[in-house]
């Protein structure tokens, strides 16, 4: 009888402890969404294109060929619902219910258009990415993931 009691003795406690070990590690697979390894966002600016190539005649491609990339260099989706990108003088673009697949991209153009997994339209009507800028991109609780300041030339990654 001893021998049977200290068998379920042992394998409660081997129970218990596989538990415990699953109860810990399902806190650090959450906190993955969103962030790399060193607890950094996952989701950067990848890129930008200010002043659109070729001619500036403010027609809706010349408004659409200035961007800013949003990228998610993690490997899981992430919700960017209620996620901003401003530029200096506070011009704001909220994303509103859009999944960005893990280790993938999404451009933000000024202009407007269809949306896509690879392409979000602002529909606006005037460039705001200007020779000097600087753009920002905040979570949906205001803190700020990245930024990306520029000069001179035309393209900035």
């Amino acid at each position: 009888m001893s021998a049977s009691l200290a068998t379920r003795r042992v394998v409660a406690s081997l129970v218990a402890a596989g538990a415990l070990i699953g109860a810990a590690a399902l806190p650090a697979v959450a906190a993955d969404h969103g962030r790399d390894h060193k607890g950094r966002s996952a989701v950067v600016i990848g890129g930008v294109q200010y002043d659109s190539p070729g001619r500036d005649d403010r027609s809706n491609r010349a408004l659409n060929g200035e961007w800013v990339e949003v990228k998610n260099t993690g490997r899981h989706s992430v919700n960017l619902r209620g996620f901003t990108l401003t530029d200096r003088e506070g011009n704001r673009y909220r994303f509103s219910d859009f999944r960005l697949d893990g280790r993938s991209s999404v451009k933000v153009h000024t202009g407007q258009g269809r949306n896509t997994q690879r392409d979000l339209y602002q529909g606006r009507r005037q460039q705001i990415w200007d020779k000097r800028d600087t753009a920002t991109l905040r979570d949906n609780r205001g803190n700020v993931l990245d930024t990306q300041s520029w000069g001179r030339g035309g393209h900035h990654s």
